[in-house]
């Protein structure tokens, strides 16, 4: 829609119910290549043929819980990936921006009832959050040793990570999310499951990291000493609410639904109960800002699906119009 060409690289789709599959997104891309960005070489390649001049690197196994199932799969991908993505950026001649998207869940998270800071140490309990932690180190060094803003004349590239809260959206058919798990159930007519109904997390729109992505992008070599280094983009704290919260909101605005709490089963793994984040740095530094609360954010989501549901539905101008309507917010 900003009129951007735009070349993907990432494996097959998880369902052909994906969004991207929905919404017809490879016939609008300059280049849909399949492939894994643990494949340096393959990688390096792609980036070699197309040139970009902005780089956004999400690829990534992004679920917690899988991650106790799949530990080396995910800091394989997770880590070496990272790694992968900031080596071809620094021998690419094309490209001169590189955003990270990593996670909330990078932190060494002490539940603190505070939002975590950029500048607060990173840590994770559980393989994803422990290899997001670790990406993001990578990424320090690299920003460091050859990135660094002080010699931006000499290499003429600037790098930053970003780090989001628990981001919801339509489209998403994953495993063992929120809200994924919760259209599933409604659509198939059965009981929500729900694993931690007390646990608080920073829920989100995936269009407003995703905004804020890109106004960094923008703005990141107009002054990469400002605008490079880490950043997080999380809502309001009235927005940082609990998994019941959440739940009871989806079923209010799908018009169904029951509920009911299975924590504590055999098969239980250890996910935190409390994280926020602080988001002060990208409100007052890069004048980014949150546009929709969690009611809103969950209404949204919620239409979605619905929508998508409807006879001749089409999940291109559903998502289209989604975003007139956060831009005019």
């Amino acid at each position: 829609m900003l009129g951007a060409e735009v070349a993907g690289y990432a494996l097959d789709p998880c369902t052909v119910r994906d969004n991207f599959v929905l919404a017809g997104l490879s016939s609008k891309m300059t280049a849909d290549i399949r492939a894994d960005i643990r494949d340096f070489k393959k990688l390096n390649s792609v980036i070699e043929d197309y040139k970009p001049e902005i780089i956004f690197h999400l690829a990534a196994q992004p679920l917690v819980r899988l991650s106790y199932e799949i530990p080396m799969e995910t800091l394989e991908t997770n880590i070496m990936g990272t790694a992968n993505v900031l080596e071809s950026f620094r021998m690419s001649e094309s490209a001169k921006s590189l955003i990270i998207i990593t996670s909330d869940k990078c932190y060494e998270n002490k539940e603190w009832a505070c939002g975590y800071r950029e500048t607060d140490p990173m840590g994770g309990y559980d393989p994803y959050s422990a290899s997001k932690g670790a990406a993001e180190l990578i990424s320090s060094a690299y920003m460091r040793s050859f990135f660094n803003p002080k010699d931006f004349k000499k290499h003429g590239k600037t790098a930053a990570t970003v780090r989001a809260g628990n981001v919801i959206g339509g489209g998403d058919r994953a495993k063992d999310r929120l809200i994924p798990d919760c259209i599933r159930a409604l659509e198939d007519g059965k009981l929500i499951e729900v694993r931690n109904p007390d646990a608080v997390r920073p829920w989100q729109h995936v269009l407003e990291p995703l905004g804020g992505y890109l106004l960094l992008a923008a703005k990141i070599n107009e002054n990469p000493a400002k605008y490079s280094g880490a950043w997080n983009f999380g809502p309001y704290q009235d927005s940082v609410i609990t998994v019941k919260e959440v739940v009871e909101k989806v079923i209010k605005y799908y018009g169904k639904g029951v509920w009911k709490d299975i924590s504590g089963g055999s098969a239980e793994v250890h996910e935190a109960k409390l994280l926020s984040l602080d988001i002060n740095k990208a409100v007052s530094v890069l004048g980014w800002k949150p546009k929709l609360n969690a009611d809103e954010a969950i209404k949204l989501t919620v239409d979605y699906y619905k929508k998508c549901k409807e006879a001749n539905a089409n999940a291109y101008e559903i998502c289209r119009e989604q975003i007139k309507i956060f831009a005019g917010n």
